[in-house]
Order: C-alpha cells, then sequence, then structure tokens
C-alpha cells in the first residue's frame, strides 16, 4: 500500500481550516486541471460525517468516478475519508489538524493500493505517488492562500 503524508502550516484559526479543507465548491476550484466535478451525494458547501459524494474527473486521459464517505469526524480535529467505489483497490484519507502558536498544521494521511497487483504497485512506485502527492499539494496550497487572505 503507498502512504503520502504531508503537512501544511496555515496562519489562520483551525476552526477555518478544517471548514475549508471539508469544502466541496473549494476542492473543486482546487481540481480544476483534471475538471473534477462533484456530481452525486453532496454536490457543494461542507460535507459532514456519514455523507459521500462522487467525483468525475479526468485523471492521466481517462475519465473516472471515484465515490467516497466520511467515516468519521471530530470537529475541527479530524476527518477521514475512504472510497466506496473509483479506481483504486482501496483508498483512504485523513486529514488532521493542530493547532499551534502561528495557526493550524493541516496533516495529510493519504494511503491508497492500486488495482492490478504487482503491476499496480510498481505503477504507484514510479508513477502515482507523485502524482497524488502533486494533486494534494495544489489541494493545500489553495486552503493555504484562502485561509491566510481571510484572517
Amino acid at each position: 500500500m503507498a502512504r503520502i503524508y504531508l503537512e501544511t502550516h496555515i496562519q489562520a484559526d483551525i476552526h477555518k481550516v478544517f471548514d475549508l479543507a471539508r469544502d466541496i465548491d473549494l476542492h473543486q476550484k482546487s481540481t480544476r486541471k483534471t475538471n473534477e466535478k462533484a456530481v452525486a451525494g453532496r454536490t457543494s458547501g461542507l460535507i459532514e460525517e456519514n455523507e459521500t459524494v462522487t467525483w468525475r474527473a479526468k485523471h492521466l486521459g481517462v475519465d473516472q468516478t471515484l465515490t467516497t464517505k466520511i467515516i468519521s469526524m471530530e470537529k475541527p480535529f479530524q476527518f477521514t475519508d475512504m472510497m466506496l467505489d473509483g479506481a483504486f483497490k482501496t483508498m483512504k484519507h485523513q486529514h488532521i489538524f493542530k493547532k499551534n502558536n502561528k495557526g493550524t498544521v493541516m496533516i495529510d494521511i493519504f494511503e491508497f493500493e492500486s488495482l492490478l497487483g504487482m503491476i499496480g504497485r510498481f505503477f504507484n512506485h514510479i508513477f502515482l505517488k507523485n502524482y497524488m502527492r502533486n494533486f494534494l499539494l495544489d489541494r493545500n496550497e489553495l486552503i493555504k492562500k484562502t485561509a491566510e487572505a481571510s484572517d
């Protein structure tokens, strides 16, 4: 299983950062390169525990659909989403938020396993892990800019 760990330091209130991280509309803005759209379940606003969202996007030149569910949430400290249906064998994304003296540390722990067994694991290590890291970094940069601009 591939694992990505990111820390983003944001000079803004933890509640603001938490809400921006679960904002469907902001997520769609951060994924303009892939034309990602929420098409079913929660399609705008702030996603809540036990809600689902289905995303449609073009990744790696292929139209894809991915449905995730928020399986746990403790406001404003964490929420976790898990793939119910999509292009991965498994996918889990933990979003953790910690206060610090300059604002908030937003932590992403993104774990996934590709289909196709050994071929998928090889693809993860040579390409997909870096692709997903950059995808998350783009999202986190928009959250940071938005949070810091409005504080």
